[in-house]
């Protein structure tokens, strides 16, 4: 039952993965077994994680990816079949977040949000997963949130919101519209999560967020790491387009 979990001789795109969960997910997928290109914004960031993966004595390598540009994901595609032949795994997790009263969001800051949080992952489904459908195999997993089926308190982030409402519905049209050709289309949602950035540990934020999560704490970034290699192989062969909700049980009240 295990070797279905295995990812050897496949390779996983992972963008935004220099730090925080696209880091989780590059170093979970190498240990699958998968080569793993690294993709991120700052290549030198992208580059210790190659360090990382291959120290564990695995296959990666790194490409400076900006996704809300369409050249650039387009190279990154070039890339990974060049490097290792095919694409079989993409990530999207590349995001951008923001914590603004919708009256005082600018419009640069709306668009900021939008064109990370939504293009991004539009373009990188549209420009790897034409790959995928000729080749008619591929999972393809985009980063969600439980943002997108709730709305937040106490912080105010209306744009994230919907950005990430729209990540979950473009995740089950794709996967309709690709199932036919093999490729399969899932995300994750996220609850609190314990990353660099994030503000689980202040106290303003105990009551609304870890008091309110029935197992009473924050998550670990590796715990969605088995969850995206799950996603990625064969595990998951008979699921697409669902939205896997790891939350620590937050979005049941």
């Amino acid at each position: 039952m295990l070797e279905e979990f295995n990812l050897k001789g496949e390779t996983a795109v992972v963008t935004g993965s220099n730090r925080g969960l696209g880091r989780t997910f590059a170093l979970a997928l190498s240990e699958a077994g998968a080569n793993v290109v690294v993709s991120a914004r700052s290549i030198d960031e992208a580059k210790k994680v190659v360090n990382e993966i291959q120290e564990r004595g695995g296959n990666a390598a790194a490409i400076k990816t900006d996704v809300t540009v369409n050249a650039d994901l387009m190279s990154l595609r070039d890339f990974a079949i060049s490097k290792f032949g095919t694409i079989d795994v993409l990530v999207n997790n590349a995001g951008a977040f923001i914590n603004e009263p919708a009256l005082s969001t600018s419009e640069s800051e709306w668009r900021r949000v939008m064109s990370v949080n939504v293009d991004g992952v539009w373009f990188g489904c549209q420009i790897i997963g034409e790959h995928m459908v000729k080749m008619k195999k591929g999972s393809i997993i985009n980063i969600g949130s439980i943002s997108a089926n709730i709305v937040n308190r106490p912080q105010l982030q209306a744009p994230y919101n919907i950005s990430k409402a729209a990540v979950h519905h473009l995740t089950k049209s794709l996967a309709a519209e690709w199932a036919p050709f093999g490729v399969r289309v899932n995300a994750i949602a996220p609850g609190y999560m314990k990353t660099e950035f994030s503000e689980t540990h202040l106290p303003q934020y105990q009551k609304p967020w870890i008091e309110a999560t029935p197992m009473n704490r924050a998550g670990e970034m590796a715990e969605l790491g088995p969850a995206v290699v799950f996603l990625a192989s064969k595990a998951s062969s008979f699921m697409t387009g669902s939205i896997l909700t790891i939350d620590g049980g937050y979005t049941i009240y």
